[in-house]
């Protein structure tokens, strides 16, 4: 179960990344130094972001840290980063977003055998709220990963899944029925034709 001792830092971090510029490498130095998230408490900021799958496990930022940048996209981006680092959350309840603090933590006594009076509990609950503040669970993370227009799939008549979007392409075959004769300049004339009215 993913938590930090100081789930603070959890809001900290994701409300420097929207803003700062992506990393080749989000690593330790960089949450120092570009996010000025210095000391011990901020470093288990990395692994929790592994684990939501905003970092690959050499600390690479993935499409899904790319897309929590995107304002359109943060919603959905936050909402799967959320089901990805509490699938065990999820396997029990798969609305475990909308539990209130008591079902949460019954759910995660179950899942990990934890003392009711356990410290790690209540940090448990706070880290999977910390992350879940920024979630929409109704938007579209495909939708807004095309990024070309919000209605996109939208009143089309449940056509959105044919992969057309908003363009229509036609195709034409045309079949010719040519004369027969060797008179290359009757071909000319008809492919001319062609070119000018057709092409």
């Amino acid at each position: 179960m993913p938590y930090l001792q100081a789930p603070g830092n959890i809001t900290k971090a994701l409300d420097k990344i929207a803003k700062a510029s992506i990393p080749p490498t989000f690593n330790q130095d960089y949450l120092a130094t570009t996010l000025g998230m210095k000391g011990g408490s901020p470093r288990p900021v990395i692994p929790f972001l592994k684990r939501a799958g905003f970092l690959g496990t050499d600390g690479t930022p993935t499409d899904l840290y790319k897309q929590f940048k995107n304002p359109s996209a943060r919603g959905a981006a936050a909402a799967q980063g959320l089901r990805n680092a509490y699938a065990s959350l999820y396997g029990i309840n798969e609305y475990v977003h909308n539990a209130t603090d008591k079902d949460l933590k019954g759910i995660i006594l179950q899942i990990t055998g934890l003392e009711e009076d356990s410290k790690l509990v209540p940090s448990m609950v706070a880290s999977f709220k910390a992350l879940k503040a920024y979630a929409d669970f109704d938007a579209d993370l495909g939708g807004a990963d095309a990024g070309e227009g919000d209605g996109d799939g939208e009143g089309d008549g449940g056509g959105g899944g044919n992969g057309l979007g908003g363009n229509l392409n036609l195709g034409y075959t045309i079949n010719l029925n040519l004369p027969a004769t060797n008179d290359i300049a009757v071909f000319n004339a008809i492919f001319k034709s062609l070119k000018e009215h057709l092409l």
